[in-house]
């Protein structure tokens, strides 16, 4: 269990275990080298500084894709890996990953036309290894519109049909932890490092901690050290030698969030935009996103922000390809930005640097990941515990096993047994007091750990509270078994809330704040800081606040 009541005792393990191997980053990568770590024997330590996922891996476009848009590119090889992970990704976490059918359309003048998207949506599910149910359909411009009526009508040619997979990154990252955590690592969020520690050879033998909420400093010792940190790994290196002249190159995207009685999407649209980049057009639940945009990035990445003017450019897109849809400034309901850690290419655009990752080592021992895409996680992680591994000399690990091992809620043979289960849950769920799609909502978001929840709401059903009962349980299992410590932690990461339901999050982030600081026994100084940090990302998901500035844009 990833319980915050259980931190006190987490922290002892640290002061008093010497680890095999110490993470330091709690988002996708870092989660999934733990996981492979210590499903391979080795005893395994896993430190973030924010909380889990706050950095890229809770601010992606949340799809698990194959890189079409590589192709284009060329990157013929990130095409094929992450083409044959989605797949591994998808079946190891059914509950927070679906098949999305995406279309392409092509207009004239456009970059694809019709040879350039067969052929490349061809070579696509070949690298790929795409199921033959999920192959490419080439369409009319009829056929189109008659998928998405929204599409610009003047100029169509046709489109092409094809799938890729839609996730919830954070909480992807959070699912992939808690079986980590399961299977023995010992992780820990808000917890920063601060310098590392050597032995008389100069080599790394740990790192000196310092727990960010409660002022604690200590040191981890363990044998390797992996610097899993996403955008921070160049701060992370220059606390070690650095080894090399590579570096980090940030770049940061946007996405918009707008609601579906303004913007009716009903199909998942993958489209150029007036300058030629390609745009993503999804609809899911009651909304739809757009994104995402591409520009070089050096301000604070712990707090990226959208601007008015990256906002202004994904409307200029919806008007271009959706031109009957009448949305302004004002019908942007939030925004969020992240930011992309991508390797150093001297001369490149944003939007031109590889996707790849690399693995860099310095003399004293540190390894270091740095690049890489969501998709590629687990494959990434297998590389970088194939590395450490190698380190060990006297020790015997067993092979890689996550290919095949589903993370936390994920126990599910297929998409059939998944859907069954959602259905039997949502019956059950009006046993304990739950509505039938609320039930069903549940099923899917926590997939075999939903039985926890539906617990937890029928004890809640007894007490008076402004709170709903539903609402209750998710703070108590995201406090119980996800570590949640801050009220932006649930309504950020473990649930999205922020991004697709942001008018819930207004409504009870005083009344969340309470019961969480009733939960975690907050002093009055945190539950102040808590409440304003979350109505800082509010404001940030609104850009800065200001919903109704450039509404003509």
């Amino acid at each position: 269990m990833l319980s915050a009541l259980e931190r006190p005792k987490f922290k002892q393990f640290l002061q008093e275990y010497h680890f095999d191997l110490l993470v330091v980053g709690g988002g996708i990568t870092g989660a999934g080298i733990a996981l492979d770590a210590v499903t391979r024997g080795l005893s395994v330590a896993l430190v973030e500084m924010q909380d889990y996922a706050a950095g890229t891996s809770s601010r992606s476009t949340k799809l698990v894709h194959g890189g079409l848009r590589y192709l284009k590119q060329l990157d013929i090889k990130i095409v094929a890996e992450t083409g044959k992970e989605r797949e591994i990704v998808y079946n190891n976490a059914l509950h927070v990953t679906e098949p999305e059918r995406m279309l392409l359309p092509f207009h004239k003048g456009g970059t694809f036309g019709r040879f350039t998207t067969s052929a490349g949506l061809f070579a696509y599910d070949k690298l790929a290894g795409v199921r033959r149910e999920e192959r490419r359909e080439m369409l009319t411009s009829d056929e189109v519109i008659q998928m998405e009526p929204l599409v610009r009508k003047e100029g169509l040619l046709g489109g092409g049909h094809y799938v890729e997979y839609r996730t919830d990154d954070a909480r992807l990252t959070m699912e992939a932890l808690k079986k980590a955590a399961e299977k023995g690592a010992v992780c820990l969020n808000y917890m920063k490092v601060e310098h590392f520690n050597y032995d008389e050879d100069g080599k790394l033998s740990g790192a000196a901690v310092w727990d960010m909420l409660d002022g604690d400093y200590f040191s981890v010792n363990a044998s390797v050290i992996v610097n899993a940190t996403g955008p921070w790994v160049d701060e992370v290196r220059k606390k070690d030698a650095i080894s090399n002249d590579k570096r980090l190159r940030l770049t940061k995207g946007i996405h918009i969030v707008i609601d579906q009685s303004v913007f009716p999407l009903r199909q998942a649209i993958y489209f150029d935009a007036p300058d030629g980049r390609m745009i993503f057009a999804i609809p899911r639940g009651r909304k739809a996103y757009i994104g995402t945009t591409d520009t070089f990035f050096d301000e604070d990445r712990s707090n990226p922000a959208a601007t008015e003017e990256d906002v202004a450019y994904l409307l200029e897109a919806v008007h271009y390809m959706f031109p009957s849809v009448a949305v302004d400034r004002q019908h942007v309901e939030s925004t969020w930005a992240g930011v992309r850690p991508l390797i150093y290419e001297e001369g490149k655009k944003a939007s031109e640097i590889s996707r790849k990752d690399e693995i860099w080592e310095s003399e004293t021992g540190l390894i270091t990941i740095a690049g890489g895409k969501l998709t590629g996680y687990r494959k990434m992680a297998e590389t970088v515990v194939d590395r450490v591994a190698k380190k060990f000399s006297k020790k015997e690990f067993g092979p890689c096993v996550t290919e095949h091992l589903r993370l936390s809620g994920g126990e599910f043979e297929n998409e059939e047994q998944f859907k069954a289960f959602q259905e039997s849950k949502a019956n059950e769920a009006v046993l304990f007091g739950i509505l039938k799609d609320e039930g069903r909502r549940l099923a899917a978001t926590y997939g075999t750990n939903v039985d926890i929840l539906f617990n937890y709401a029928h004890a809640m059903t007894a007490e008076k509270s402004v709170l709903p009962a539903v609402l209750k349980a998710e703070i108590l299992y995201a406090v119980h078994y996800e570590m949640a410590m801050t009220p932006s932690d649930f309504f950020i990461r473990r649930t999205g809330d922020l991004y697709f339901n942001i008018a819930k999050v207004k409504e009870y982030k005083e009344d969340v704040t309470d019961y969480m600081s009733r939960l975690l026994a907050y002093s009055a100084e945190e539950k102040t800081r808590y409440l304003r940090e979350l109505e800082q990302q509010i404001e940030l998901a609104q850009v800065k606040g200001d919903s109704h500035a450039h509404s003509n844009n």
